[in-house]
């Protein structure tokens, strides 16, 4: 119980950090566009920086967020590749975007959180849909307001990172089920650097009509933030998706439309107009009202528990019927027993168990 209070109010703390970092990402990145970094470059190189960043910090000061299970790594990749297009889609529709319109638009992340979330069998309250109509409205509000040229290029490709960005989080929520928020951020970002970074080779093959630039310096130290806020907001945002869900993590990140407007007002200049200032007042109104719990009934890995106590019995048979292969420590036999007596395992049980049956015979694992 202890534990799950915890998480409780880690999730909650993380999910009010978070659009605090992803409201700064449209301004880091359209600084660096228009400094001359390509969208592509862009993509690849702050995702392969923040997947650095946090590899250094878990390898220096907190390695066992580092050891993930093969199906749990599976579940990152998937998180990762679609994450990892949605990226794609995001900088180039911030190319061709202003920085607050880009960010209304993807805001739309909202509503297919609650449809993705709606497909996949749990209900919603009447409280949820409540306030997903209230903050849509003050979307609507903030947009309308927003003055311009319409690019529907630059939309259609807003609303497809919008789309991919709620899976992203839907499925998150579902493989944060059995491992650290640490591991999946960690994984989940090594995936996204990998895809774009293969887009980003590719955008070096003749069929494209114009070769990628490197920018100026002050396009680079505008990608170093960009690398920076996104480390911290990947993995704020699957801390608040463990702790709080999906739904509700979601309705609170919503406020980094705030933070977006604000910043893009401030470094870049763009201006807002009096409606606009309505909607972000009805937008943040829907924040303050209650929702409910909403969280998966089962895993998708409901079954990995049966595997691991056969991995458990195993070590457990070699202990009492053939000690000289099962030889494990007094320690050992106490943590065994306490494993036995559990229903759900932690990715730190697991390597313990891998650990016993490498030492019985390596040859086998």
């Amino acid at each position: 119980m202890k534990r799950k209070q915890f998480e409780k109010h880690s999730g909650l703390i993380a999910a009010l950090f978070t659009p605090v970092f992803l409201g700064m990402n449209p301004v880091f990145g359209k600084l660096a566009l228009r400094n001359g970094a390509d969208p592509f470059t862009i993509a690849a190189v702050r995702t392969l920086m923040a997947a650095a960043l946090l590899w250094l910090i878990y390898r220096l000061f907190a390695r066992q967020y580092l050891y993930i299970y093969p199906l749990g790594l599976m579940n990152c990749i998937a998180i990762g590749s679609v994450n990892g297009i949605g990226s794609l889609m995001y900088y180039n529709g911030l190319h061709l975007l202003d920085a607050s319109m880009a960010q209304l638009i993807n805001a739309l992340y909202l509503v297919f959180v609650m449809i993705l979330t709606r497909i996949s069998g749990q209900q919603l309250g009447w409280r949820t849909l409540l306030r997903t109509g209230i903050a849509m409205t003050g979307i609507l509000l903030i947009a309308g307001g927003v003055a311009g040229t319409t690019n529907w290029l630059g939309i259609g490709l807003m609303m497809g990172n919008a789309l991919l960005f709620a899976g992203t989080v839907v499925m998150s929520q579902r493989a944060l089920y059995d491992m650290p928020a640490q591991t999946v951020a960690f994984y989940v970002l090594a995936t996204m650097a990998a895809v774009v970074s293969v887009a980003r080779l590719a955008y070096n093959l003749p069929f494209f009509p114009h070769p990628p630039t490197n920018g100026n310096i002050d396009a680079w130290w505008a990608i170093v933030g960009l690398a920076t806020t996104t480390a911290l907001s990947r993995l704020l945002m699957f801390l608040g998706v463990k702790g709080l869900g999906s739904v509700r993590t979601t309705l609170l990140v919503v406020l980094e439309m705030a933070v977006s407007i604000t910043l893009s007002f401030v470094f870049l200049d763009e201006r807002f107009t009096a409606i606009q200032w309505w909607g972000a007042g009805i937008l943040l109104a829907s924040i303050l009202l209650p929702t409910e719990r909403i969280t998966p009934q089962g895993s998708p890995t409901e079954y990995l528990p049966r595997l691991v106590r056969v991995r458990l019995y195993q070590v457990a048979f070699n202990h009492v019927f053939n000690p000289e292969k099962g030889k494990i420590s007094t320690q050992e036999v106490e943590k065994l027993r306490e494993l036995i007596a559990k229903d759900k395992f932690a990715t730190q049980d697991m390597r313990i168990i891998d650990d016993m049956l490498d030492r019985e015979d390596p040859g086998e694992n």
